[in-house]
């Protein structure tokens, strides 16, 4: 299985920036798109942001133009910066993994995915 672990979640003041990135291992060889999620309290877990294997990027549009996702194939990790925080971005971030060969990617459907992260907290203040 697929293992994901995310990190550099924390609080911010709004305005403020933070990088998240997702370390994966147990990889099968099969090339992997991925997708960033983020669920407050009280509300449903959404897609923020996704790239597939060729590093095409997806945003939801409430983040476009703030946050990028890239990815580092050597190091299998996916990074999202996050820039220009806004109190509603606060929430757990959680990333996802998939087989590319499993979909049209990327894509940013919670349903897309079947590897996820435990996530890490980003509180904007």
């Amino acid at each position: 299985d697929v293992q994901l672990v995310e990190s550099g979640g924390g609080s911010v003041q709004a305005g403020g920036s933070l990088r998240l990135s997702c370390a994966a291992s147990g990889y099968t060889g099969s090339r992997y798109c991925w997708g960033w999620f983020r669920q407050a309290p009280g509300k449903e877990r959404e897609g923020v942001a996704a790239i597939d294997s060729d590093g095409i990027a997806s945003y939801a549009d409430s983040v476009k133009g703030r946050f990028t996702v890239s990815r580092d194939n050597a190091n299998n990790t996916v990074n999202l910066m996050m820039n220009s925080l806004k109190p509603e971005d606060t929430a757990m971030y959680y990333c996802a993994a998939v087989s590319c060969l499993y979909g049209a990617f990327p894509s940013i459907k919670e349903r897309s995915y079947n590897y996820w992260g435990q996530g890490t907290q980003v509180t904007v203040s």
